[in-house]
């Protein structure tokens, strides 16, 4: 008998050799639902993703709608379309009133690859600094930013010109220097393990890039749109980036992702050569629409405020002899237990219990929690006893 599951293996490119391979029929809220019922509380929101939790009514509300309305039009940035314009607003609102322009996109990779490219364009520069263990997509120019060789030999020559600094190492800013076009880094390591620098880091990292007149991207693809406590996390860090990208959480399920800017800086791309970056489907209209109705109920709803308390109210209860720690800030946390074997243990058995959880790209010692902000004072109870239930077995 044909299946699903032997569909999926014989016609999906597969991206490891071990996939969970789970057929799910339906989410919603925190909950995933197999095609044979189980239930499944969803503690990595699609990796950051959904941050309002699965098919929320007001993003359904919207896709409908606007799906209804129109859809694809043309490439982006020829025709004035309510939706980019609406949300384009939105998100300007939210973020200091030097960054007024938005460019929109289909993914936090491409994301990464227009600032990339605006840093180059506007500083007339080619060199790129990122971080060690740094992860900010997997296209080509994403992937040389990359700061983890293994996931980088195979697919050399790369972007020339990039070099990596040390997160948090104050010794390493001397690097940036006038031949540096943009530094790339991500206010809290994501794939890294949920790794945070002190404040003073930031503003350290900051005056250098303005006395070499280098650009400063910040890529809150993870931590943006509330997970971190604040609608943005550099809000809590007392400084502007240059360029600002975001993805994931953004769309409350849709494809879409964004580099912004001040107006100074991205006009650069209308001209020698005009045309600077395109992207034909890039602000699609539907996702553009389930993005606004997501920034809307972040906002309306308090979420960012509130994923500080459900942070704590995780902490509180996480308390096991196998929790070495428990990193993060808001909803945006790792459990390092110390063990990569103890982690997929936990993970399989968590399964089996009906959670899910994964670990991280480059520290496969934590698991990772992020759950939809949605997630409810009785949600979090039954997960942590899950989770524990899970370590102790």
């Amino acid at each position: 008998m044909i299946t699903h599951r032997s569909l999926f293996l014989r016609h999906l490119a597969q991206t490891s050799d071990a996939p969970l391979a789970l057929e799910i029929e339906k989410a919603s809220g925190i909950y995933l639902y197999t095609a044979e019922g189980k239930s499944i509380l969803d503690l990595i929101s699609g990796i950051a993703v959904s941050n309002i939790g699965h098919c929320h009514p007001a993003v359904v509300k919207a896709v409908q709608q606007q799906s209804e309305t129109y859809m694809h039009l043309m490439v982006y940035g020829e025709l004035i379309q309510s939706p980019q314009v609406l949300l384009a607003e939105a998100l300007c609102k939210t973020l200091p009133s030097v960054m007024d322009r938005v460019y929109f996109v289909n993914s936090g990779s491409e994301a990464v690859e227009g600032a990339l490219k605006l840093a180059k364009r506007y500083t007339g520069r080619r060199n790129l600094i990122s971080c060690y263990n740094a992860y900010h997509g997997s296209s080509h120019g994403s992937l040389s930013m990359m700061g983890n060789e293994f996931f980088k030999q195979a697919f050399r020559p790369l972007l020339p010109g990039v070099s990596h600094i040390r997160f948090g190492a104050v010794d390493d800013l001397h690097l940036i220097n006038e031949q540096t076009a943009a530094v790339i880094i991500e206010p809290i390591q994501g794939e890294a393990g949920v790794v945070m620098a002190d404040v003073s880091y930031f503003h350290a990292l900051s005056k250098r890039c303005k006395e070499t007149g280098c650009l400063l991207i910040f890529d809150e693809i993870q931590s943006g749109f509330g997970r971190s406590g604040s609608f943005w996390y550099f809000e809590q860090l007392g400084i502007t980036p240059d360029i600002l990208v975001c993805a994931k959480g953004m769309g409350g399920g849709m494809p879409i992702g964004a580099f912004i800017s001040s107006n100074d800086i991205m006009q650069t791309l209308t001209h020698d050569p005009f045309l600077g970056h395109i992207t034909t489907f890039g602000g699609h209209p539907v996702s553009c629409a389930a993005s606004l109705a997501t920034l809307k109920t972040i906002l309306s709803d308090e979420l960012s405020l509130k994923a500080r308390v459900k942070g704590e109210a995780f902490r509180k209860r996480l308390t096991h002899p196998a929790i070495v720690e428990i990193r993060g800030i808001g909803l945006m946390m790792a459990i390092e237990l110390g063990d990569a074997n103890l982690v997929q243990k936990t993970i399989a058995k968590a399964l089996e219990k009906g959670l899910l959880t994964d670990w991280f790209l480059f520290k496969d010692t934590a698991l990772r929690l992020a759950p939809p902000l949605t997630i409810t004072e009785e949600e979090i109870e039954k997960a942590c006893t899950i989770l524990l239930e899970s370590l102790s077995e």
